[in-house]
């Protein structure tokens, strides 16, 4: 088991392309932890932005009447992917991985089953 700090770094070392990584509470918008990210990509202002997404999906699922657990977010611009993976399991409600990925080095379809293991490994 890992806990945010050991999740947060596999995310940036095993996952090709990963520029950055954040654990995020979306009840308060606040990053538990970040790594990476730089001047370029601001992983607070990030973290804060993107739990207004969340919030605005999980709306929309109730005012849908989806009885259905959002997996992840993904959100894709000219350069990088956004992923944002909401944490399942005991003690892990409202909370996400967000991970963003350079579009030229990056297979996303890689970097979503690699992001749902680390999933799987965190402890908090």
């Amino acid at each position: 088991m890992a806990n945010a700090e050991t999740a947060l770094k596999e995310a940036t070392t095993i996952i090709d392309g990963a520029v950055g990584a954040a654990l995020v509470d979306y009840t308060s918008g606040m990053a538990l932890g970040t790594i990476g990210g730089g001047k370029e990509l601001d992983l607070n202002v990030a973290a804060a932005g993107n739990t207004d997404v969340v919030r605005a999906k999980v709306r929309t699922m109730e005012h849908l009447g989806l009885k259905d657990e959002i997996e992840d977010i993904l959100i894709t611009l000219g350069t990088q992917y956004h992923l944002i993976r909401l944490l399942k399991g005991r003690g892990n409600n409202g909370l996400f991985l967000y991970l963003a990925l350079d579009k030229d080095r990056a297979n996303l379809a890689m970097a979503r089953h690699q992001l749902k293991k680390i999933e799987a490994e965190l402890e908090l």
